[in-house]
Protein backbone atom coordinates (compact mmCIF):
# COMPACT_ATOMS: atom_id res chain seq x y z
CA UNK A 1 0.00 0.00 0.00
CA UNK A 2 1.14 3.09 -0.73
CA UNK A 3 -0.32 6.36 1.43
CA UNK A 4 -0.43 10.04 -0.20
CA UNK A 5 -0.86 13.37 2.15
CA UNK A 6 -0.92 16.79 1.06
CA UNK A 7 -0.79 19.85 2.83
CA UNK A 8 -0.83 23.22 2.62
CA UNK A 9 -4.26 24.20 1.70
CA UNK A 10 -5.86 27.38 2.95
CA UNK A 11 -7.59 30.44 2.59
CA UNK A 12 -5.44 33.11 0.40
CA UNK A 13 -6.68 36.40 -1.32
CA UNK A 14 -6.64 36.89 -4.74
CA UNK A 15 -3.04 37.31 -6.23
CA UNK A 16 -1.66 35.55 -3.54
CA UNK A 17 0.79 32.33 -3.35
CA UNK A 18 0.34 28.86 -1.52
CA UNK A 19 2.26 26.02 -2.14
CA UNK A 20 1.04 22.42 -1.97
CA UNK A 21 2.63 19.29 -0.39
CA UNK A 22 2.21 15.44 -1.17
CA UNK A 23 4.36 13.12 0.54
CA UNK A 24 4.24 9.58 -0.03
CA UNK A 25 4.73 6.89 2.02
CA UNK A 26 5.03 2.73 1.75
CA UNK A 27 6.69 0.26 0.47
CA UNK A 28 7.59 1.88 -2.61
CA UNK A 29 9.62 0.80 -5.49
CA UNK A 30 9.16 3.72 -8.07
CA UNK A 31 7.06 6.84 -8.41
CA UNK A 32 6.90 7.55 -12.39
CA UNK A 33 4.50 9.99 -12.17
CA UNK A 34 2.67 12.25 -9.53
CA UNK A 35 -0.21 14.62 -10.51
CA UNK A 36 -2.19 17.08 -9.09
CA UNK A 37 -6.03 17.33 -9.32
CA UNK A 38 -8.54 19.44 -8.50
CA UNK A 39 -12.26 19.15 -8.26
CA UNK A 40 -14.58 22.50 -7.73
CA UNK A 41 -18.48 22.19 -6.35
CA UNK A 42 -20.77 20.84 -8.90
CA UNK A 43 -17.81 20.65 -11.81
CA UNK A 44 -16.16 17.54 -12.53
CA UNK A 45 -12.26 16.69 -11.63
CA UNK A 46 -9.54 18.21 -13.67
CA UNK A 47 -6.22 17.61 -13.99
CA UNK A 48 -4.13 20.83 -12.66
CA UNK A 49 -0.28 19.71 -13.07
CA UNK A 50 1.53 16.29 -14.01
CA UNK A 51 5.39 15.47 -13.48
CA UNK A 52 7.43 12.19 -14.51
CA UNK A 53 9.99 10.62 -12.71
CA UNK A 54 12.34 11.56 -14.99
CA UNK A 55 10.85 15.44 -14.66
CA UNK A 56 8.61 16.23 -18.01
CA UNK A 57 5.73 18.17 -16.67
CA UNK A 58 2.17 19.12 -18.22
CA UNK A 59 -0.42 22.03 -17.18
CA UNK A 60 -3.89 22.68 -17.26
CA UNK A 61 -3.91 25.71 -19.97
CA UNK A 62 -5.79 27.82 -16.93
CA UNK A 63 -2.89 27.73 -14.71
CA UNK A 64 0.10 27.42 -17.22
CA UNK A 65 2.64 30.16 -16.02
CA UNK A 66 1.22 30.68 -13.11
CA UNK A 67 1.65 27.01 -10.93
CA UNK A 68 4.54 25.10 -11.14
CA UNK A 69 4.95 21.36 -10.49
CA UNK A 70 8.07 20.30 -9.15
CA UNK A 71 9.28 16.80 -7.06
CA UNK A 72 11.75 15.32 -4.72
CA UNK A 73 12.25 12.25 -5.82
CA UNK A 74 14.85 11.45 -2.20
CA UNK A 75 11.69 12.25 -0.08
CA UNK A 76 8.99 10.77 -2.40
CA UNK A 77 7.25 14.10 -2.25
CA UNK A 78 5.45 16.14 -4.82
CA UNK A 79 4.87 20.23 -5.21
CA UNK A 80 2.78 22.72 -6.43
CA UNK A 81 3.92 26.20 -6.33
CA UNK A 82 0.71 28.47 -7.24
CA UNK A 83 1.10 31.95 -7.71
CA UNK A 84 -1.52 34.98 -9.11
CA UNK A 85 -4.35 32.70 -7.21
CA UNK A 86 -7.84 33.49 -8.89
CA UNK A 87 -10.71 32.66 -7.28
CA UNK A 88 -11.79 30.41 -9.71
CA UNK A 89 -8.76 28.21 -8.44
CA UNK A 90 -11.10 27.53 -5.65
CA UNK A 91 -11.31 23.67 -5.16
CA UNK A 92 -9.89 20.51 -3.46
CA UNK A 93 -6.83 20.03 -4.55
CA UNK A 94 -5.76 15.80 -4.70
CA UNK A 95 -2.40 14.11 -5.23
CA UNK A 96 -1.82 11.13 -7.24
CA UNK A 97 0.80 8.68 -7.87
CA UNK A 98 1.85 5.95 -10.33
CA UNK A 99 4.24 3.60 -9.85
CA UNK A 100 5.74 0.31 -8.20
CA UNK A 101 5.00 -1.33 -5.00
CA UNK A 102 8.70 -2.64 -4.17
CA UNK A 103 9.54 -4.26 -0.47
CA UNK A 104 13.45 -4.22 -0.14
CA UNK A 105 14.00 -2.88 -2.95
CA UNK A 106 12.65 -5.80 -5.80
CA UNK A 107 9.96 -4.08 -8.25
CA UNK A 108 6.38 -5.65 -7.11
CA UNK A 109 2.95 -5.36 -8.98
CA UNK A 110 2.20 -1.16 -9.82
CA UNK A 111 0.01 0.99 -7.82
CA UNK A 112 -2.07 3.89 -8.25
CA UNK A 113 -3.18 6.00 -5.11
CA UNK A 114 -4.77 9.07 -4.31
CA UNK A 115 -4.46 10.98 -1.26
CA UNK A 116 -7.76 12.72 0.56
CA UNK A 117 -7.34 16.09 -0.34
CA UNK A 118 -6.96 19.39 0.59
CA UNK A 119 -8.49 22.66 0.40
CA UNK A 120 -7.91 25.80 -1.20
CA UNK A 121 -9.72 28.83 -1.42
CA UNK A 122 -9.31 32.15 -2.86
CA UNK A 123 -11.09 34.93 -1.97
CA UNK A 124 -11.36 38.55 -0.82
Amino acid sequence: QVQLVESGGGLVQPGGSLRLSCAASGSIFSINAMGWYRQAPGKQRELVARITSGGSTNYADSVRGRFTISRDNAKNTGYLQMNSLKPEDTAVYSCNAVGFIGPMGVMGPPFNSWGRGTQVTVSS
